[in-house]
């Protein structure tokens, strides 16, 4: 269905979701452009009076703010950044490499029962909230507390699942005639998973990446509890924006959540086409 084949109704429903869907992202970004006189004003200030680049350079620089005069935040959001970036792309590179692995073996080489699914989604079962007290009991006695270490081995446990059932779905699409014909030609049983499934299924592969990384990505009960003072990321950073003696910082919160967004948007719109055949991928069943 095409825009010219959408009556009046359909497009004023679709323009009222398109509006609420996007206030939320109107209003982040326009509040990081706020001064802070505009934070709170009332009636509320939709657009800034004096748009501004304070916030984002506060993120950076913690006294930028004091012009305004405020106290300023107590850390640059740098290491929270780094961090992030450190902990999500270490995170979903290794669920991934595990999850295929997994995925090819379920779908190729095991004799599946109908528990199978029950035992490998059964991880994700229980609220991050019931879950973080063992970790942090089990963590600090092999010292992985407040470490990068800890953190990226938790994302993994955390998402492992998801990424294992969402690639063996694509894998199951896949004839196994196509990877016996490979083997025929003189490939290894390794050789013939790296040289045709994986090619066969990178749609489903980079659908499932970006699926996971943004698990890691706003990930914050694992990463409030883990983490101290030697690590930290953009979902704890933003909690740490309230202060005693400035009350909550909504400007330089939106400006980091802006930051946040960056990666998701520039990701998703390079790997669109791919996305949209992992999406796809298994509708068609032979």
């Amino acid at each position: 269905m095409g825009p010219k084949s959408l009556t009046l109704a359909q497009r004023l429903i679709l323009l009222v979701a398109l509006t609420v869907t996007m206030f939320p992202i109107f209003w982040i970004v326009m509040t990081a452009l706020k001064p802070p006189t505009d934070w709170n004003a009332a009636p509320a200030v939709w657009l800034p009076s004096e748009p501004t680049l304070v916030n984002f350079a506060t993120l950076f620089d913690p006294d930028a703010i004091k012009a305004y005069g405020l106290s300023g935040v107590s850390q640059p959001a740098t290491p929270a950044i780094l961090g992030s970036i450190l902990a999500s792309v270490s995170a979903t590179a290794l669920s991934i490499a595990i999850g295929l692995a997994s995925a090819i073996g379920l779908s190729r080489y095991a004799k599946m029962t109908k528990w199978t699914p029950l035992m490998i989604l059964s991880g994700r079962m229980f609220p991050p909230a019931a879950i973080a007290v063992p970790f942090v009991i089990m963590f600090s006695a092999t010292r992985l507390i407040d470490t990068y270490a800890g953190l990226i081995a938790i994302y993994v446990a955390v998402t492992l699942p998801f990424s294992t059932w969402m690639l063996k779905s694509f894998v199951d699409d896949l004839p196994r005639e196509i990877e016996q014909a490979a083997m025929l030609d003189g490939r290894s049983r390794l050789m013939a998973h790296v040289t045709v499934t994986i090619p066969l299924i990178k749609g489903g592969l980079f659908a499932t990446t970006m699926f996971i990384f943004i698990l890691n990505w706003s990930e914050f009960m694992f990463a409030l509890v883990l983490s101290y003072s030697n690590i930290s990321t953009i979902p704890v950073q933003l909690a740490k924006y309230v202060t005693a003696t400035a009350g909550t910082l909504y400007g330089v919160q939106a400006a980091l959540a802006v930051v946040a967004m960056i990666p998701l948007i520039v990701a998703g719109y390079a790997i669109q086409s791919h996305l949209a055949r992992g999406m796809t991928f298994g509708a068609i069943k032979r």
